[in-house]
Parts: C-alpha cells; structure tokens; sequence
C-alpha cells in the first residue's frame, strides 16, 4: 500500500537527524506526519462511510450501554444466592463453563478493532446480534425468575438504537432483522434451582464482557468522528 511505503521511509529521516534540539524538531514533525497519515487513511477508508445520524444513535447506545453496565451488579445481587456465583473471578470458572456449555447458552459475538476486515456494518451487526442474544436469555429466565424485567426493557431500547446505527452504516440498503436466537431451548434443559441459578450468574456475567466490548467499540467509533471533525 502506498501508506506502508511512506511508513518505511520515515525511520530513515529519524536516524540521520542530529541529537538535541534537532532531534526533537525531528521527532515532532514524525509525529505530525503520522497524524496526517492516519487523517488520510480514515477520510479514504470505506469503513467510515456513514450517515450523520449514525453518530448521534452511537452516542446513545453508549449511554444505555452504560447504564445497563451500572444495572448488572444490583440485578445479580437480587437474583443470584448460590454460594460461589459472584461477578468477581473465582475457582468455579472452569466447571460454570463446562456448565454453560451442557446447558446451551451460546457465546456472545467477537467485537474486533475497526479495519478494513472488520468494518462499522459488521461491528454494528454483531452488537445487534449480541443484544439480541441477551435480550432472549433474559426473557427466558424471566419467565422462572422474577428481577431481570427492568434489564431486558433496556436491552430491548438498546437494540432500537443498534438498528439505526446499523441503518446508518449502510444507507438504504435492506437490513434482515431476522431473530437469529428465537429457538433457544434453554428453559427445558434448567432442571434444578441451582442451573436456573447458574443460567441467570453465566448470562449476566457474559452480557457485562460484552457491554464492555461495546463500549470500547462506541468509544473507537467516536474518535474516529473527532477525527473527521478535525480533517474537515
């Protein structure tokens, strides 16, 4: 690419420059080439083509994101009793995964560093998927225990939000907002008190993983806006 070639030719510069004052004027002008270069690159990139609506839904998903992130430790307290499932790190991590697993509570979506393989229309469809996925294991568990209502509302408002983001990063095109997660048979494998238990402490432990995922892809999202901003 023609931005690695630029890349490569800078060090070169860097060297033959003189110690002291030269250096750092050297080291200053490196710096601003690199921010100039990174400008370039999120002005030519079709990852950032979105519409001006996107950022204002972005911002309000990372507000309710933020939120739901404040709710998840007074919803597990309410709900959650059996000794050994706390949200903080414990000994019992292998044995809940191996429990998730034989109850069927699938993993949530990867949410990766912006690239040219991984655009804002794939990260805004895996945060849709994500929600989704939450949003139905809470509805699930809802109907065997009561406290997690107030969570899937919020779910439910945040994935709104995802939408439209989603809507803006692919103007006009048709979205399939097809439920991925509705047949997922969870509520018949929970046999006992404590896998309902189990269900409720391994789906708020990994919708608090993934709400911090999106939060740093909200914030990503939001640096590069600051960056339009200034190209302009």
């Amino acid at each position: 690419m023609e931005s690695e070639a630029n890349f490569s030719a800078l060090p070169c510069i860097h060297e033959s420059a003189p110690h002291g004052h030269g250096a750092v004027m050297t080291a200053t002008v490196f710096s601003t080439l690199v921010y100039f270069l990174f400008l370039v690159l999120v002005q030519s990139t079709p990852m950032f083509s979105v519409s001006a609506g996107f950022w204002e839904e972005a911002e309000r998903a990372k507000i309710l994101v933020e939120k739901i992130l404040k709710e998840i430790p007074v919803v597990h307290a309410t709900t959650v009793s059996a000794e050994g499932l706390t949200l903080e790190p414990s000994n019992q991590e292998t044995q809940l995964q191996m429990m998730m697993t034989s109850l069927g509570i699938p993993a949530s979506p990867v949410l990766k560093p912006l690239s040219e393989r991984f655009s804002v229309d794939m990260c805004t469809h895996r945060m849709w998927i994500g929600g989704q996925l939450h949003q139905r294991l809470l509805g699930v568990l809802s109907d065997r225990l009561s406290g997690l209502s107030d969570l899937t509302v919020d779910l439910r408002d945040l994935l709104t939000h995802i939408t439209k983001m989603r809507e803006g990063a692919r103007p006009g095109a048709h979205l399939s907002d097809q439920d991925q997660t509705a047949d997922l048979g969870l509520s018949s494998r929970l046999h006992s008190n404590y896998e309902l238990q189990v269900a409720v402490h391994m789906t708020l432990t990994q919708l608090r993983s993934f709400c911090y995922d999106m939060i740093r892809s909200l914030r990503e999202f939001a640096t590069y806006r600051r960056s339009l901003a200034t190209a302009r």
